[in-house]
């Protein structure tokens, strides 16, 4: 599953997730998704990738709030036109989830802005119909 957000922002961020099933055991309720993000930078300056937040919800309703320097221990500068792309893994409790969330980044010049990122599914294979 592919996604893409770009609400009112320079950065565009795109999300591919994919079930990773040699690594779960749904016998004992745990579940390994791993994401590919795509950021890119549709604005006319340098964009530092400062930090992250991330809201991870299983289908029970429970919520893991992620936050922290960077991704991947980087913090990346991204140039105007240029792309970053990197990729992560969650654990669930459950074979269905989402997460959403937001780069905090800092331009060239020092301001900081938000990069939302849409809420994107995280789903087991054939889960959904």
């Amino acid at each position: 599953m592919t996604t893409s957000s770009n609400i009112g922002s320079p950065i565009k961020v795109s999300v591919e997730t994919f079930y990773v099933e040699a690594q779960s055991q749904p016998e004992k309720d745990k579940y390994v998704f791993a994401y590919t993000i795509t950021i890119k930078n549709h604005s006319l300056c340098n964009a530092k990738l400062h930090s992250r937040y991330w809201l991870i919800t299983d289908a029970n309703g429970k919520e893991t709030e992620v936050e922290g320097e960077g991704v991947v221990g980087e913090t990346p500068t991204i140039g105007p036109g240029e792309s970053y792309k990197y990729t992560s893994g969650a654990v669930l409790d459950t074979p269905l989830g989402t997460m959403q969330g937001y780069y905090v980044m800092r331009n060239e010049f020092g301001s900081e802005f938000k990069a939302p990122i849409e809420v994107f599914r995280l789903a087991c294979p054939n889960i959904l119909h």
